[in-house]
């Protein structure tokens, strides 16, 4: 199995998955620390979490998987939705609320 199907099957396997840089408890990075607190904010609070800094494969292969040269990243239901900028937006405007409703 290559990094690609592995990242893949995490993303297709669990409604919500956030690749970061740290874990929620412990965040390794602002931007990662914003991402999870979004979630928990939607009150989503048993989110996959991936800590890219643990598997260096993953933390270059989710970049490709994507096509998104940043972490955080955040699936829901098996498709990409953003970053922390995006999420912070879409958590404004509401809609990230509607879209983690349907994930559940």
């Amino acid at each position: 199995m290559n990094i690609q199907d592995v990242i893949r099957e995490q993303v297709t396997s669990h409604p919500v998955v956030l690749y970061m840089k740290g874990t929620p408890q412990f965040p390794q990075c602002g931007f990662s620390a914003t991402a999870a607190q979004i979630l928990k904010a939607c009150g989503v609070n048993d989110f996959y979490a991936v800590n890219v800094l643990e598997n260096p494969e993953i933390r270059e292969g989710i970049k490709q998987f994507a096509n998104w040269p940043t972490i955080p990243q955040l699936y829901i239901n098996g498709q990409f939705v953003g970053g922390a900028d995006i999420m912070r937006e879409l958590y404004q405007s509401g809609e990230l609320q509607k879209l983690l409703a349907a994930g559940h």
